[in-house]
């Protein structure tokens, strides 16, 4: 598609590698060039913290408010009681409400750290929190029926990919699943009720909600809004973005050390370097090219720059400049730094002395103990940089007198201490 966009933040999506599809580019183009916009993305609360893969939305947000917009971030206290059915082979776990209390309060931190949500004189496209239980909570069933439900055809809601899929391979889709996509049209519309808001972000995966979204608002308001979407990410080695060994990469620091985070974006393959700094940080988009066109050791420390770049935005320039000065202690050192993920035992844990897979466990170098075996005896594991032979190693009072780095392959440590 070639469209060369009159709009700062179109100009954005699309140099920068944000964009996969858009209901109508050009009338997006001419109402974010006509006036200030008003655009959401929603999050369900199905874990006390957003990851790595929320990060490119969350970004999208960000240059959104800094063109000069209004970005809208929307938490599922409502449809987080349903379950977003796309694209999943079985039903989401039903949380209560309290929990799912508790992850949206866990999720606002980071968005706090993204977006602008202003005060009494902050900027006039301060950013808004909201949470769909606001209009869902209170839903009276049979007018809904009546007003929205009236709006849908069945035949069309059987034939998006995310239900057909599920259909295709014969799993379970719940009634109450199903209805998920009726009640985020909804969102849709009651957000350009209330808010003015005309324009809905999303992951490709939901696209058929989205376009939900706008033909019900059309039908019932009859009034022009728009739904974009961005591509869903792998890694050049196929991994979805955001997913590592040790699990997801989350963005809470209580989560997810600042360190480790660091770490991960450090470990990017070479091919990545360029598109990641173009999609996670703010750097000129020539130089985004320039660093990821680099070669040989060279691009290592363009890494570098990416790491720093995506930490500072999400835990601030402290804790990216620790997480660099520990991983050039412990690489290019062999040191122990002072900021490694430590694992601490207290006497009562350790007792008589404690197996070291289970400790290899415990400080999330491995996911089981079978996992732990199988790394000592492919030789990938190291305590205080010697190779650890012996799966039936004890560590007792005396081996942790002092803080012990234990380490899987070349690029995972932790350190071990008494507490």
């Amino acid at each position: 598609m070639t469209y060369h966009p009159k709009s700062d933040f179109m100009h954005v999506m699309m140099e920068r590698g944000y964009l996969a599809d858009c209901t109508d580019y050009q009338g997006l183009d001419e109402a974010l060039s006509s006036g200030m916009v008003t655009a959401y993305i929603g999050y369900d609360a199905t874990a006390q913290s957003l990851h790595v893969g929320h990060l490119l939305n969350i970004m999208m947000l960000r240059w959104l408010q800094k063109t000069g917009h209004k970005p809208i971030t929307l938490m599922g206290g409502g449809t987080t009681k349903v379950g977003d059915p796309s694209f999943r082979s079985d039903e989401r776990p039903l949380l209560g409400p309290e929990q799912i209390d508790a992850n949206i309060a866990g999720m606002q931190q980071v968005f706090a750290k993204y977006l602008d949500y202003g005060d009494a004189d902050g900027p006039h496209n301060a950013a808004l929190m909201l949470n769909n239980a606001e209009w869902l909570d209170g839903l009276n069933y049979l007018e809904f029926l009546r007003d929205i439900g009236r709006h849908f055809s069945v035949n069309r809601m059987l034939s998006f990919e995310s239900v057909k899929s599920r259909l295709d391979r014969e799993q379970s889709l719940s009634f109450l699943e199903f209805n998920y996509m009726i009640l985020q049209a909804y969102d849709f519309l009651e957000l350009n009720r209330r808010y003015d808001c005309v324009l809905q972000m999303g992951g490709s995966d939901q696209w058929g909600n989205i376009v939900n979204g706008i033909d019900l608002t059309r039908r019932v308001l009859d009034h022009e809004i728009f739904g974009l979407t961005s591509p869903l990410l792998t890694t050049s080695d196929g991994r979805k973005m955001g997913k590592s060994q040790g699990g997801a990469m989350w963005l809470n620091a209580d989560m997810l050390s600042p360190y480790e985070f660091w770490q991960f974006w450090r470990n990017s393959t070479d091919a990545d370097v360029g598109r990641f700094l173009k999609l996670y940080t703010e750097i000129d988009v020539a130089e985004c090219e320039r660093l990821g066109a680099l070669a040989g050791s060279e691009i290592n420390e363009a890494k570098i720059v990416l790491a720093n770049a995506v930490t500072t935005l999400c835990h601030g320039a402290e804790a990216a400049a620790a997480a660099e000065a520990t991983a050039r202690e412990v690489f290019e050192k062999g040191g122990v730094g002072d900021d490694l993920p430590t694992l601490t035992l207290s006497a009562e844990e350790l007792g008589d002395g404690i197996s070291i897979v289970q400790v290899i466990v415990r400080a999330g170098l491995a996911k089981s103990g079978k996992e732990a075996k199988r790394l000592i005896a492919e030789n990938g594991a190291r305590l205080d940089d010697a190779p650890l032979t012996d799966a039936g190693l004890m560590l007792d009072a005396g081996a942790l007198a002092s803080p012990v780095k234990l380490s899987a392959g070349k690029k995972r440590h932790a350190l071990v201490q008494l507490g």
